[in-house]
């Protein structure tokens, strides 16, 4: 099993620079351009923040990221995160699944698939009007009933907000999944290989009840740590992640990232009076 896991897309209403200056759509087309060559993908799980709550953007995102998985012949499943809206969201890329065999009952969109063997979950961790995730006792609830019957090959679990976070990150620690410890709960001891995840556009590892977490770098920009403690900074670079969840040694994660002639340059910079009222207000 490969998965070509992407996140954080970001596509506007119109093609063009957003008022930071980046152009999402473009950010896109070069990463699945520098892409081209992949071969032997099963699957192209794209992690929530996909676009704006126009239909126009989410049709964007399915054209291009369609368009790109039909010439590996590999199904796309789609999730929600913070900055998307349900309604258009499900005008256009429906459960998120191309093909669910289940769909959770509620307003959230969460659907379950079969992809060689393995049984392919997707969340929506969305809290609408805030940046911080949370799955809610409905969506684990249902997550553990699906759990309860075991997977041919193994189960991959897909939602935006990441269940852990890094100490020196001030905004990871209040923006992540508020309810890491339900999820750990459900998860212990299933068949669940792996959760992949995004958000934070920048790469993380770390293990929730025993289980890989792979946070998976933005493709609009990603996060640079090497700032001071207590600010953020953005830089251009898309990215994306090849994952297999299974194998002797699985899983494993590789990071592939663009070739931008601007890579790295500065796309937004908060300094710690910023990010303190950011987390103020959203935290």
């Amino acid at each position: 099993m490969r998965i070509l896991h992407l996140s954080d897309t970001h596509i506007g209403r119109v093609d063009g620079p957003d008022g930071r200056r980046v152009d999402a759509a473009d950010s896109l087309r070069l990463l699945l351009g520098e892409l081209c060559h992949l071969r032997d993908v099963d699957a192209v799980v794209v992690t929530g923040d996909l676009a704006d709550d126009s239909v126009a953007a989410y049709t964007t995102v399915r054209e291009l990221i369609g368009g790109f998985a039909r010439s590996l012949g590999a199904p796309v499943f789609y999730t929600t995160g913070n900055h998307d809206e349900r309604s258009a969201f499900t005008k256009v890329l429906g459960s998120g699944h191309p093909d669910a065999v289940l769909d959770f009952p509620g307003a959230e969109r969460a659907a379950v698939s079969t992809v060689g063997g393995w049984r392919l979950i997707t969340l929506d961790s969305l809290v609408p009007g805030e940046v911080y995730g949370r799955l809610g006792a409905g969506q684990l609830d249902w997550l553990r009933d699906v759990l309860s019957t075991p997977a041919g090959q193994g189960t991959v679990v897909a939602f935006h907000h990441p269940p852990i976070s890094l100490d020196i990150s001030a905004t990871q620690q209040v923006f992540g999944l508020r309810d890491p410890e339900g999820l750990a709960e459900v998860i212990r001891g299933s068949d669940v290989r792996v959760l992949l995840t995004g958000h934070f556009h920048l790469q993380l590892f770390g293990l929730l009840a025993g289980v890989p977490v792979w946070v998976t770098p933005g493709v609009v920009n990603r996060i640079d740590l090497t700032t001071a403690p207590g600010t953020e900074r953005a830089v251009r670079g898309a990215s994306a992640s090849l994952v297999e969840p299974g194998g002797a040694t699985g899983p494993m994660f590789h990071t592939l990232h663009a070739r931008d002639p601007r890579a790295h340059e500065t796309v937004y910079e908060l300094d710690e009076e910023r990010t303190r009222e950011i987390i103020a207000r959203h935290g």
